[in-house]
């Protein structure tokens, strides 16, 4: 069995937690996302996806699971943020993660680059990565399929101009994505619930990622505190 579907094999069936703190989130540190990976695999978590080359560095320390490694960066001339240049897949190769991901969907990445090209370059220089597919709609999946990517994942359902406003988790987009491709579907945006979660295995993910619900605990209390808000509107 060669390295690639021995990692795959790994993270079937199982729970991906996000551990990720953006520089402007309260728990941005390296050291915080390291112990929250180490608390979400003592859970039971079979993969930790994180966020850029110090944090991901912090991460390999302590664990033992694989790590799916992006790196979010802003460029002025794309909307692109996930994994948008080869500078960032350099990084995360470097880094020696076992699974990179970067945005699939239609939008030209920096330098008016599409991701056609962006994919052929990654293959020809690093032909042998596990690469996941963060898409936003089911032709951004069937394309991902076709141009080489190993796994294809909902992502970024909800976070695109067509796809703004969609109710999250897209199990629509799911169910669509698990009848039509080949490689490992991931269930991921929009998991905050038990019932969410089964729902999206017995569609027939080949894994899931869940991220806020479990390591944003100021998104988590605030969905709290805005539900008393609600309850104390619906009383006047």
């Amino acid at each position: 069995m060669d390295k690639k579907q021995e990692i795959l094999n790994q993270i079937q069936g199982g729970l991906i937690v996000s551990c990720q703190a953006l520089e402007d989130e309260p728990l941005h540190s390296s050291f915080i996302m390291s112990r929250m990976a180490v608390a979400a695999e003592q859970g039971g978590a079979v993969a930790i996806r994180a966020n850029g080359p110090e944090d991901i560095a912090e991460i390999q320390k302590s664990v033992s699971i694989p790590i799916i490694g992006l790196w979010k960066r802003d460029y002025d001339d794309s909307d692109i943020y996930i994994t948008p240049t080869m500078a960032e897949i350099d990084a995360l190769v470097e880094a020696n993660v076992d699974i990179v991901a970067t945005d699939a969907t239609d939008r030209l990445r920096p330098s008016g680059q599409s991701l056609y090209d962006f994919i052929k370059d990654i293959r020809a220089k690093y032909p042998d990565i596990l690469l996941m597919a963060d898409c936003s709609t089911f032709e951004e999946g069937l394309k991902a399929e076709k141009l080489g990517f190993d796994i294809v994942s909902t992502t970024l359902s909800g976070y695109t101009a067509e796809t703004a406003g969609k109710t999250l988790p897209d199990f629509d987009l799911l169910e669509m994505l698990v009848a039509s491709l080949s490689v490992p579907v991931v269930a991921e945006g929009g998991i905050w619930e038990i019932s969410q979660l089964k729902t999206a295995f017995e569609i027939g993910c080949h894994c899931a990622v869940i991220g806020s619900a479990i390591t944003r605990p100021l998104e988590i209390t605030k969905r709290f505190t805005d539900s008393i808000k609600e309850m104390t509107n619906e009383n006047y």
